[in-house]
């Protein structure tokens, strides 16, 4: 075992590239090192540690947390040694409990008492915040400290790291950070209006693209794209709209969605948030252009992947499956087929006739110019 000191040199560099992460609000991307490579290497925003450098850290981080909590009352009353500016920290204390608990959390996504500290130290700010109070120093202050943590979660979120991705602990807690953030930022008028409107839409989409990162790192995501239906739900009540303010949320991710999906064909938690998302578009131009998409791309590269088939199956339950197939260069062979009924209910292996019509397609051979 290394000496005590080596525990906390690896403590010290590490906390040294977290804090300045922290202060500059800064979204880093962390990998684990491979042996030989040293341990510990920075290139901007790029980090990488060997797995027992951060082992090393992590035993002091946690020494120093847990030592912290022992030795006074972080979350009683009068929460004396919570900042009262988020963001800026009152003492030495401070400081090292806030990158002690972000090097636990590097170690292990899971810990829950690390997580729950960070949430109720900025709950016990958002509770002394007076919403009335929405232009001084202390609403923009709260703000910094929310971003800052949600850039954290975002670097913790959207690194190559073995469990981050797909940690509901840090997905749960993501949301919780936004969806306070939201309510801060929302203007307090009766009815929304543009500006606002176009702060959600731009909160939804960076969203999107975490979401769509994390599942390039670790298909068929299901953590990440749950979170992401919890985020439309919640962005769609941030102002009076109800369903209208559902629909245009949707309709500014479907593309995108789709494209995703039409890249990672065989990711099913892709197409099965693809599928949410146009369950809200009430247009029926849309929903069927999406889904003739689909089709045409599974016909131009013979995919018979099931995640992609139960996408057609299931977002074609309601369109016209004539229409679906009627346009592009396979639409004279699909008429040419011998006319079998496609799905119109729900059932259990409904798929399978969507594959079967393409396989038959396929075998009556390449359009001919």
């Amino acid at each position: 075992m290394s000496p005590p000191s080596n525990h906390e040199a690896a403590f010290h560099d590490l906390a040294q590239i977290l804090s300045a992460r922290y202060q500059n609000n800064e979204v880093l991307e962390i990998e684990i090192l491979p042996p030989g490579l040293g341990p510990l290497l920075q290139d901007g925003t790029s980090v990488g540690i060997a797995k027992n450098y951060l082992v090393q850290a992590f035993v002091t981080a946690r020494r120093n947390f847990f030592g912290a909590l022992n030795g006074k009352s972080l979350d009683g009353p009068g929460h004396e040694n919570i900042p009262s500016q988020p963001g800026h920290w009152n003492s030495p204390s401070d400081e090292l409990l806030l990158v002690s608990t972000e090097i636990i959390l590097l170690f292990d996504c899971e810990h829950l008492t690390a997580c729950n500290w960070r949430r109720r130290r900025l709950t016990a700010s958002l509770q002394r915040h007076d919403p009335a109070d929405s232009d001084n120093e202390r609403h923009r202050s709260l703000i910094d400290a929310l971003s800052k943590e949600l850039s954290l979660t975002k670097t913790f979120l959207c690194s190559p790291l073995h469990r981050h991705t797909k940690s509901p602990t840090l997905w749960s807690y993501r949301l919780w950070l936004l969806t306070r953030l939201m309510r801060l930022q929302r203007r307090p008028l009766k009815q929304p209006d543009e500006s606002s409107h176009e702060v959600i839409l731009g909160i939804l989409n960076d969203e999107l693209a975490i979401v769509l990162r994390a599942g390039e790192l670790h298909p068929r995501n299901y953590y990440a794209f749950t979170y992401l239906r919890e985020v439309v739900g919640a962005a769609s009540g941030t102002g009076d709209g109800g369903q209208d303010a559902s629909t245009l949320l949707a309709e500014s991710m479907i593309q995108k969605a789709l494209q995703w999906c039409i890249a990672h064909p065989a990711d099913i938690s892709g197409w099965a948030f693809t599928e949410f998302l146009l369950e809200r578009i009430p247009q029926y131009e849309i929903r069927s252009d999406a889904v003739r998409q689909v089709i045409q791309f599974a016909l131009d590269i013979g995919w018979e992947g099931e995640s992609l088939w139960i996408f057609v199956y299931s977002a074609s339950i309601n369109l016209d499956g004539d229409c679906l197939t009627k346009d592009g260069q396979w639409a004279s062979q699909w008429d040419a087929l011998a006319k079998h009924p496609l799905p119109r209910t729900r059932s259990n292996g409904g798929w399978k006739v969507w594959l079967d019509w393409a396989r038959a397609v396929w075998a009556a051979g390449p359009v001919v110019n």
